[in-house]
């Protein structure tokens, strides 16, 4: 028995953030689409994410924010389709939104209004869906002397067979799989000779090797803020201690640009000069993690300040009988605490994927493929990683809305 066969003008792989935005951005200009995606549920990252409530932009959104090969690529589609004219769309739709820091926009409900704007926005041009459904086979077109009414691309899947003129990948990266992370993306890239640059988790909280941190494992859930850096790149957020090493916003952010065996540097009082704390207390018989409790929690203080001193082999005492070199030593570690990760928690557990379809291997104002004619990789897939704070939804609305103005 043969299957059904659908002609389309676009089929679209990946029924998430990108490519519903590519979609609604087709059907406008009148081109039949189609919607394909493996899970049975729509949109699975964005119902998870701010915490249910989705960060879905970020107000001072720049090139500055994105992590890729080519710095410069995300520039065109994010000068296309801004911020403001995402939240100009979620506003038409009656969205109430609020802005928690640094330019995080939430909803004020939860993410499936935005799953559900997306949807009706798709159905409003006419927009073909099939969920649950696994692509078994692409074939290229292009030179087939058989291919029908121009179509580029032939899908096989188990319920049918579809061509279509052009095909648009948005399946995302390898992160949090338990939802349906695959590397089908890159697999397509590969089968078309378009490179694939290294890929690692990205966004993801950091492991310590058991002697080097252990004492710092028993605080699990203290939170400090604090300044970390690594090549040169500096977060000022908080950082949180867990059983496995350390979390929190900071260290999500400085992992992106971490590599392995590479050290971080921490500076525990941002704010304060410790040189400055110790001169005031300089003849005070209060004892060391005392002073610094008043400054940072205790629990932290207590097993940090045990660790130092033993690195340093300097003897428990008030501070005012230690000598100026030893405070100077301890002011340095204050500002400047050098830890060595030993890895990531991967990609289980990671917010986004490093690294991606090469952007040499595209236009930067299409997503188009330079070599494939009618091939498109947009969202995650593609090597542009954002900083923590909703960049990454406003990388995929961008690049969605570029591929759909020409697909």
């Amino acid at each position: 028995m043969s299957l059904p066969k659908l002609y389309k003008d676009v089929v679209i792989v990946g029924a998430g953030a990108a490519g519903m935005m590519c979609a609604i951005e087709a059907g406008k200009r009148g081109r039949s689409v189609i919607l394909i995606d493996h899970a049975f549920k729509l949109a699975e990252k964005i119902r998870i994410s701010g915490g249910g409530r989705c960060n879905f932009t970020n107000c001072h959104t720049s090139a500055e924010n994105f992590i890729s090969e080519n710095p410069h690529f995300c520039r065109s589609a994010l000068a296309r389709f801004t911020p403001q004219d995402f939240i100009s769309l979620i506003e038409k739709h009656g969205i109430r939104y609020h802005e928690k820091k640094l330019g995080q926009l939430f909803c004020e409900g939860s993410s499936q209004q935005i799953i559900n704007m997306l949807h009706r926005e798709c159905s409003a041009v006419n927009v073909d869906w099939q969920l649950a459904s696994i692509i078994q086979k692409i074939e290229s077109l292009a030179n087939d002397e058989n291919q029908d009414i121009g179509s580029n691309f032939r899908l096989i899947t188990e319920r049918n067979t579809i061509e279509a003129k052009s095909l648009v990948i948005a399946t995302g990266g390898l992160s949090i799989p338990q939802i349906g992370a695959s590397a089908f993306g890159y697999q397509v890239a590969n089968q078309f000779d378009v490179r694939v640059t290294s890929l690692r988790p990205g966004l993801v909280g950091l492991t310590f090797a058991a002697d080097a941190f252990s004492g710092f494992k028993e605080i699990s859930g203290v939170a400090i803020d604090a300044e970390v850096s690594c090549n040169g790149t500096s977060f000022r957020e908080d950082i949180l201690f867990t059983h496995r090493g350390l979390s929190g916003p900071a260290i999500l952010q400085i992992s992106s640009y971490w590599r392995p065996g590479e050290s971080l540097y921490i500076n525990l009082l941002p704010k304060k000069n410790a040189q400055q704390i110790f001169s005031l207390y300089r003849r005070s018989t209060m004892l060391l993690p005392n002073l610094l409790a008043r400054y940072l929690p205790r629990r932290f203080v207590q097993v940090w300040c045990a660790s130092l001193l033993a690195e340093l082999a300097i003897t428990a005492k008030p501070i005012g009988n230690y000598r100026e070199n030893e405070l100077l030593l301890i002011a340095e570690k204050l500002h400047n605490w050098q830890v060595m990760p030993s890895g990531t928690i991967g990609y289980k557990k990671a917010e986004v994927t490093l690294g991606g379809v090469d952007t040499v291997e595209l236009s930067s104002k299409t997503m188009e493929s330079k070599h494939t004619t009618g091939l498109f990789f947009i969202g995650e897939v593609v090597d542009v990683t954002g900083h923590l704070g909703g960049f990454n939804f406003q990388w995929a609305w961008s690049s969605g809305y570029a591929a759909g103005q020409v697909v």
